[in-house]
């Protein structure tokens, strides 16, 4: 006869031999603890990042927002003085002032409110005279040109332009001249 043995005892063994092979030694075990320390610590790290990346946008778009509103306030404080000038230029009284100094004083308001917005990067583009440029002139018509030199001159300004710091605030519309060849 063979010698059985308890199958139920087999398997104990079985069992205990590979708990005893997977059962953490002290090092492993303080490597997944340090190893767990770090992906915390790198988790922190990172929800930091986050709240101050987050903190730097909302910080940026405020100043932003307040540097809009200063720049606003230096254009409109330059032009306080143009504005006064009207203000005392509407309450005159019609009676005592001939036409020709309505039109100097309104001049003269012209004058000061270009000089103000000059300062700020303001430009007026009239291009009477000079090669049209899509960039600066919208074309509303075209006239022909007595010489071929003529040919892409702008004829006639209908309405100036406007610039600030390079940046077109509205087109200048012109008539151009084209040359035919006849």
């Amino acid at each position: 006869m063979t010698n059985m043995t308890d199958p139920q005892s087999n398997t104990d063994d079985t069992l205990e031999a590979i708990i005893e092979n997977t059962e953490p030694s002290e090092t492993a075990t303080g490597a997944t603890d340090d190893r767990q320390r770090e992906i915390e610590e790198l988790k922190d790290k990172h929800l930091r990042l986050a709240a101050e990346y987050d903190n730097f946008r909302r910080r940026a778009v405020k100043e932003r927002q307040e540097a809009g509103w200063r720049a606003q306030g230096e254009l409109v404080r330059g032009l306080i003085d143009a504005i006064d000038d009207i203000t005392r230029f509407a309450h005159v009284d019609p009676s005592t002032v001939d036409s020709k100094t309505v039109v100097d004083g309104v001049l003269l308001v012209e004058k000061k409110l270009f000089k103000s917005l000059a300062g700020h990067g303001f430009e007026v583009v009239d291009p009477t005279g000079h090669a049209f440029d899509p960039n600066l002139h919208e074309a509303v018509s075209t006239a022909p040109a007595a010489h071929a030199e003529e040919d892409g001159q702008v004829a006639i300004c209908f309405q100036a332009g406007y610039v600030i710091n390079g940046h077109v605030l509205r087109p200048a519309r012109v008539i151009v001249k084209q040359w035919t060849g006849a």
